[in-house]
């Protein structure tokens, strides 16, 4: 069996947020950079516990992006991908990403695409559908739980209230969220052997994208907090009804 797992860089968490050139491009100055905690934790998780079941089982590794990503997917190398294939394009426009890593999906014939099930910089959670029809393939969002009896899938996903479980046969794209695997971290062992795994690096096929970034804008800065006296429930009520304007 052939997997292909989804790679993003993603700001760390920790990262302070600003913008340069007119509010029209995130400042990169200092930034620490991540693999995408869905891909990583449990879209990158689930296909190593896969290959660990079958050994025969080889699992690509792709990101779309510049040099500025191969550590990244090195470390995904390191958690335990075979191969991985970095498509030389900067973009943010989803519809571009998408149709460079279906070219990729298409010459590769994998038997199941993983993703996360979305990045945590622009959470458009857009690349398994769009995968799924630029490719033909059924696609199967949101799953908490995966399981594969030989070419059947069986995955969970939650739904509004509730739980569904559904059946398809592979191939087939999914996206992952919390609790289809657990957090690992590399060992090094994996991560020497990291260095020497292959890393292809593709020509990104021409594409027009369909949106371009107009600009950014931070959330306005939140007020201050006013402290009240307990005893004073009258100005408590009075700022409630006429600032807070909740009453």
């Amino acid at each position: 069996m052939k997997i292909l797992v989804c790679i993003s860089k993603t700001p760390d968490t920790t990262a302070k947020i600003a913008f340069v050139e007119g509010n029209t491009k995130f400042d990169e100055t200092a930034v620490q950079w991540i693999i995408n905690p869905y891909d990583e934790w449990y879209a990158l998780v689930r296909a190593i516990e896969l290959k660990e079941k079958d050994p025969a089982t080889i699992i690509h590794l792709v990101t779309v992006g510049g040099v500025d990503a191969e550590p990244i997917i090195r470390k995904a190398l390191a958690l335990g991908g075979d191969e991985a294939i970095r498509i030389d394009c900067n973009s943010n426009d989803s519809f571009t990403v998408a149709n460079q890593i279906a070219a990729v999906a298409k010459e590769g014939a994998y038997d199941l695409i993983f993703t996360g099930k979305e990045t945590i910089d622009f959470n458009s959670a857009s690349i398994g559908s769009m995968l799924s029809a630029l490719l033909d393939l059924p696609f199967i969002s949101l799953a908490t739980h995966f399981e594969l009896n030989g070419n059947t899938a069986s995955v969970k996903r939650e739904i509004e209230s509730g739980e569904e479980t559904a059946e398809v046969n592979l191939p087939v794209i999914v996206s992952c969220q919390k609790g289809v695997a657990e957090q690992r971290i590399p060992n090094m062992r994996g991560i020497m052997a990291a260095r020497s795994k292959p890393l292809k690096v593709l020509t990104a096929i021409e594409t027009k994208a369909s949106t371009s970034i107009n600009h950014f804008d931070l959330p306005p800065a939140k007020s201050g907090v006013k402290l009240i006296d307990p005893e004073n429930m009258d100005e408590l009520v009075r700022l409630l009804k006429e600032e807070a304007k909740v009453i």
